[in-house]
């Protein structure tokens, strides 16, 4: 039901008409918390609607009923640590 088709943006309208960049299914994303405020990663588009996204958890493969606000989601950008630098968690020295 859900295809991953890359992670590729596109030009959309939302509903009042300005314009909004989307992702495609399968694109990796950050959720912003809506208690918090905060990012949490581990999501992927599985749906693009005229007014957000429907959410997809990565752990376990379950969609999220509710529809996410096009700002409220962006894309994952993994930062890797550096291997060997003290206090990175890929540091087995310590």
């Amino acid at each position: 039901m859900y295809e991953d088709k890359g992670s590729d943006t596109h030009k959309a309208s939302t509903e009042n008409g300005d314009p909004v960049t989307t992702l495609d299914v399968g694109a990796k994303v950050c959720v912003r918390n809506r208690f918090l405020g905060d990012w949490t990663t581990g999501f992927k588009v599985a749906e693009v609607l005229p007014d957000g996204y429907r959410i997809l958890r990565l752990s376990d493969g379950q969609a999220f009923p509710d529809v996410f606000a096009f700002e409220d989601v962006r894309r994952e950008r993994r930062q890797h640590p550096l291997r060997e630098a003290t206090g990175s968690h890929l540091d087995r020295r310590h």
